[in-house]
């Protein structure tokens, strides 16, 4: 067997539950490594630095992620795209979905780069971010986004090779390149005093260092998903796929991205110490989270293979599962980080109680009921495997984004406090997860009445 082909997974064939948990267990922990490096890098600032500065840092999170998170969409379209045609064995299409993904990604970085470097102190400053932590702030934001080239290429390129099974080689270059994020931010900080810079030039290098890891496993490849520099280039075709499901992901993060921003922007009016113990809490949370989108990526590759084979009888079968997944991990992840959230938050603020007291409320309202996320995440996922695109878009928006939205400016504007903020999150993860779950039965049934036609219309030919 060819050393590609030994990374690859039929998603088409045999049981589902032994695959779905060897996909997801090395996505899962590829997510959690990367978080455990971001958790580093505020753990040594919280330490090092200051309170302060570790408040800065929280403060760039949530609008990092509105402005990259279109491209991360579009990740999600290259994913599908390519599961789509490897599980049809349209091998060419395939390999053609990796050159275009590529030059995408590419350019895709370069325009974020630009964005972020030049409207880091105007969006901070409209976020109503505080005086004492802007400067650094966008100090650190200016800094990230130069690395967003980088980050692009290997969140696309990680993409490709999920859609074919590997989930193995990401998890070992993101490994490597962790290890030495954690070096040089120890360096930077702790013996040259470079303060946040240091920090965020630490993660500049280190995914620098995983995009190499991930062009070098790409052109080293064989197959359908070997990358060829000559080749690089826009299929218009592919293009018009790509964005066809991935525009819908990334239009439905953006606006989740926003509502996230309101959030943010409603809990710098509490002052550092609250956007402290706010960012220690959601890095906690942050755990969770990726342990669950683990199996929701692992649906995504496993629903568009089979979509591309025409196996539509396992679709009910892979999405049961990956339901029961998230929601046994969401519960015991959660509520473990509860129990432990003193000793949790404690690594990241020593000795402040007041940064501690408010990472546990937040723990308590929105990790605790985590997994309602997950499942929240996994049906809106399956409708998207299925091609359709559109629709879990426009039911995340009306629901979670429309339900923060109105609580913000209803529940939270009669009672301002922490706790009616942070319950705005399980309410509007409830209702959305049962608009879903609406829509994938309608889906699910129009499928299956389709496939019941064809193979009477074959029998009688």
């Amino acid at each position: 067997m060819p050393a590609t082909r030994k990374y690859e997974l039929d998603m088409c064939n045999g049981p589902i539950f032994s695959k779905l948990v060897s996909y997801s267990v090395p996505l899962m922990l590829t997510g959690m490594l990367q978080l455990l490096y971001n958790a580093v890098n505020i753990v040594v600032v919280g330490r090092f630095v200051g309170s302060q500065a570790l408040a800065a840092v929280g403060s760039t999170s949530s609008l990092i992620n509105l402005i990259i998170t279109l491209f991360i969409g579009l990740s999600v379209g290259t994913s599908l795209v390519m599961a789509k045609y490897y599980g049809a064995q349209q091998l060419k299409d395939a390999n053609d979905t990796v050159h275009t993904s590529i030059a995408l990604s590419a350019a895709g970085g370069v325009v974020l780069a630009a964005v972020g470097i030049l409207l880091a102190r105007p969006l901070l400053a409209l976020m109503d971010t505080p005086q004492d932590v802007l400067d650094m702030a966008a100090q650190y934001m200016r800094i990230y986004f130069i690395c967003m080239p980088a980050s692009m290429i290997f969140n696309f390129g990680s993409a490709l090779l999920r859609a074919v099974g590997d989930t193995r080689r990401p998890l070992y270059y993101l490994s490597l390149s962790g290890l030495v994020n954690i070096g040089l931010n120890l360096l930077f900080v702790r013996v040259y005093r470079m303060s946040i810079a240091g920090v965020a030039l630490a993660t500049v290098l280190a995914q620098h260092l995983s995009m190499t890891l991930i062009l070098i496993c790409l052109v080293r490849s064989e197959g359908c998903v070997q990358l060829n520099w000559r080749k690089i280039r826009f299929d218009k075709g592919k293009m018009i796929e790509i964005a066809r499901i991935g525009l819908p992901a990334g239009v439905q993060g953006i606006v989740f991205s926003l509502s996230n921003v309101l959030i943010q922007s409603s809990l710098n009016s509490f002052g550092s110490t609250v956007m402290a113990g706010n960012t220690a809490a959601a890095n906690i949370e942050g755990f969770t989270y990726i342990a669950m989108n683990a199996f929701y990526q692992a649906m995504l590759s496993f629903t568009g293979q089979n979509m591309g084979a025409k196996k539509f009888n396992r679709i009910g079968r892979i999405l049961g599962l990956s339901l029961l997944c998230v929601s046994v991990i969401g519960i015991v992840l959660g509520l473990v980080s509860c129990i432990f959230a003193g000793r949790l938050l404690g690594i990241y603020a020593p000795g402040n109680d007041a940064v501690i007291a408010v990472g546990i409320t937040r723990l308590w309202y929105i990790c605790a009921p985590y997994f309602l996320c997950g499942v929240m995440e996994v049906l809106a996922g399956s409708i998207r495997g299925m091609g359709y695109s559109v629709l879990p878009m426009l039911a995340s928006i009306l629901g979670v984004c429309g339900i923060r939205i109105t609580w913000i400016y209803t529940a939270f504007a009669l009672h301002r406090t922490l706790e009616t903020l942070y319950l705005s999150y399980p309410v509007s993860w409830t209702l959305t997860a049962l608009v879903h779950l609406l829509c994938f039965v309608f889906i699910w049934r129009r499928l299956s009445k389709g496939a019941a036609q064809e193979e009477a219309l074959v029998c009688r030919n």
